[in-house]
């Protein structure tokens, strides 16, 4: 009686984990531009991502999807100077 009991609490845990997982993955495409505007295209620099390209809220600057061998992150989407391509002014002050 006491395995049946503590193999029920084990399954329930297991699918509830299982379900918490899937629920926060979002869409791998949520808030990537379809097609980039074609002054962004001009002057990106090589050797990015320009499919998975988004703008940063907090400063507006483009950023793309970056998968590296340890983990996925977002980087400035660079000029060929090497400058950040932002959507507006750099606010100084």
């Amino acid at each position: 009686m006491n395995t049946r009991v503590w193999l029920v609490g084990c399954a329930a845990l297991l699918v509830t984990a299982c379900g918490d997982v899937q629920s926060t993955t979002g869409s791998p495409a949520e808030g990537f531009f379809k097609e980039l505007p074609e002054g962004v295209l001009a002057i990106a620099a090589k050797n990015q991502d320009l499919t998975t390209v988004r703008i940063d809220p907090a400063d507006g600057c483009y950023v793309y999807r970056h998968v590296g061998p340890v983990e996925t992150t977002f980087l400035p989407l660079r000029a060929d100077n090497g400058r950040p391509i932002c959507s507006r002014p750099a606010v100084t002050g």
